[in-house]
């Protein structure tokens, strides 16, 4: 057996890193792995996950002054060969350092050139809007503008309201009337920029692109059809997925490559990191971006379960794994493969013909 591999995993609290550490412990075939886990919260549940991970840690969170000297005390300690960081500010965190400084261990992080641009919802889409590959949108200063004025002048009832920045689904919502707009922004005083777009009724989609150093490695796509706990988003969309899809779509595929060119372009940065770049379909099927995040999401597991381990992609590149084919490849997955997802349960990957319905 390989030398075992110590890896970090921050975050653990939440789905995304549980579900990269499962999709290397359990699916990987890589090497062996011993993993400790990090979170902010006493109460994180995967602190106490004693199967999946062999030590964990709370830390301090990424903003405050004494983090990095936890952290640099847990890898020294524990042995760290790679890092695997995904809440979205400690990869802000992160990095920053990287620029700035030497990381403390292997990790892939992106460049802060490129995640600040990319987490701006409002510098993304006047970046991307010339190529076409965003839909009709206007940002709002609520401080500053006539929110009607701003957003009748270039969009027409239904759109889509969400908050500027960020990458979860705060302040989403679908506004059919202008009294939508009032009460909504009303309810929602604690955002001052939102990005009003044009409605788009068709497949909402993911695709996953992992960059190293230089070059596009591996990509994958999905679709995403229903939500865990809708029902408690207004907009029915909670940014957990219950039901998707594992598909093959190379005309989603193109649109997000052209979209992260375009941005690595704009910023000069080299083309490294892990990325999740939303898009939704128009009536006609055309893909729209609508963000771009910097880190895996909640069902990279379910990738992992379908042939696509873009998790142990990610850990034999910062490992040197000299079998690792690194030329670009675009996953492809059996047809018909879909996949469940809820709290407290482990997914399910299946054939869709396979699912049970209500017989009349």
């Amino acid at each position: 057996m390989s030398k075992e591999l110590n890896i970090l995993i921050t975050g653990v609290g939440g789905p995304t890193p549980r579900s990269f550490a499962r999709a290397i412990k359990e699916i990987g075939n890589y090497k062996s792995y011993r993993l400790t886990g990090t979170d902010i919260h006493p109460y994180a549940i995967g602190l106490y996950q004693k199967g999946l991970f062999n030590k964990s840690y709370i830390t301090p969170r990424s903003s405050e002054p004494d983090y990095w000297e936890v952290m640099e005390k847990i890898i020294k300690e524990e042995k760290i060969d790679i890092a695997v960081i995904l809440p979205e500010q400690e990869v802000l965190a992160w990095s920053y350092r990287q620029k700035h400084g030497q990381l403390p261990c292997k990790a892939l992080i992106p460049p802060i050139e490129a995640v600040e641009k990319m987490l701006d919802k409002g510098i993304l889409t006047e970046n991307l809007k010339a190529a076409g590959l965003v839909p009709a949108s206007v940002i709002i200063d609520m401080e500053k503008q006539n929110i009607r004025e701003a957003t009748e002048s270039v969009l027409k009832y239904p759109y889509w309201i969400r908050s500027a920045t960020g990458s979860s689904g705060l302040g989403s919502f679908k506004i059919e009337s202008y009294e939508d707009l009032i009460r909504w922004t009303t309810i929602n005083k604690g955002i001052d920029n939102f990005i009003a777009s044009e409605y788009l009724p068709g497949r909402n989609l993911a695709c996953k692109l992992l960059y190293f150093e230089g070059s596009l490695v591996r990509a994958a796509c999905a679709e995403r059809i229903k939500y865990i706990m809708a029902k408690v988003a207004p907009s029915g969309i909670t940014g957990n997925t219950s039901f998707g899809r594992l598909i093959n779509d190379e005309k989603v595929f193109y649109t997000a490559q052209k979209a992260m060119d375009i941005m690595f372009d704009l910023t000069g940065a080299r083309k490294h990191g892990f990325y999740t770049v939303d898009l939704k379909e128009d009536l006609e099927g055309t893909p729209y971006i609508t963000e771009i995040n910097v880190r895996h999401v909640a069902f990279t597991q379910c990738f992992a379960m379908g042939g696509a381990n873009l998790c142990e992609d990610t850990v034999r590149l910062l490992d040197r794994d000299k079998n690792f084919n690194s030329d670009f490849k675009l996953y492809h997955f059996e047809d018909g493969l879909m996949f469940l997802r809820d709290v407290d349960e482990r997914p399910v990957v299946m054939k869709e013909h396979d699912m049970i319905f209500y017989a009349n």
